[in-house]
């Protein structure tokens, strides 16, 4: 989890890739009209997202009960989204990327995404409440030293 830019993707494939686990994006599972509005600059409501998230938390519920992980990335800014998405799962770690929003501001400024314009980091970093209880990793590092670090985590007892 984290805003726009933190590297939730790029880290998110490398540690499914490490754990053997399936990635999955939360942004291609947005509805047409909540992609319409980001595309145009708006920010989400938490209208706009109950729906998106209730579908998350059912992809993730599915491969637990098949038996199979996954590694989900997903801005899950608040608490009550993240609670939302490990709603009735056995297991769920929250990762928490997290960097100097000048560095993510410089990111954005880098890259094309598909439909989140640059301009929504703001509402973003208003609406982010950081995790009480979640691995903590510092996105400024490489994206391979987050992973190491979240494997490790992970694994310690």
């Amino acid at each position: 989890m984290g805003v726009s830019g933190a590297g939730k993707t790029t880290v998110g494939r490398l540690l499914a890739a490490r754990l053997h686990s399936e990635f999955l994006d939360a942004d291609d599972f947005h509805p047409p009209g909540n992609v319409a509005k980001m595309a145009a600059g708006i920010a989400l409501e938490d209208a706009d997202r109950w729906p998106w998230l209730a579908q998350l938390n059912a992809l993730l519920r599915a491969r637990e009960a098949r038996g199979t992980s996954a590694v989900l990335a997903c801005s899950a800014l608040k608490q009550s989204y993240r609670e939302r998405l490990a709603e009735g799962l056995a297991r769920c770690e929250i990762v928490y990327l997290h960097a100097d929003a000048s560095l993510i501001r410089a990111r954005l400024g880098a890259r094309a995404h598909r439909y989140m314009p640059a301009s929504l980091l703001n509402t973003q970093l208003a609406a982010l409440e950081p995790p009480a209880r979640a691995i903590s990793v510092d996105a400024s590092e490489r994206p391979e030293r987050c992973v190491a670090n979240i494997v490790r985590a992970l694994t310690q007892p």
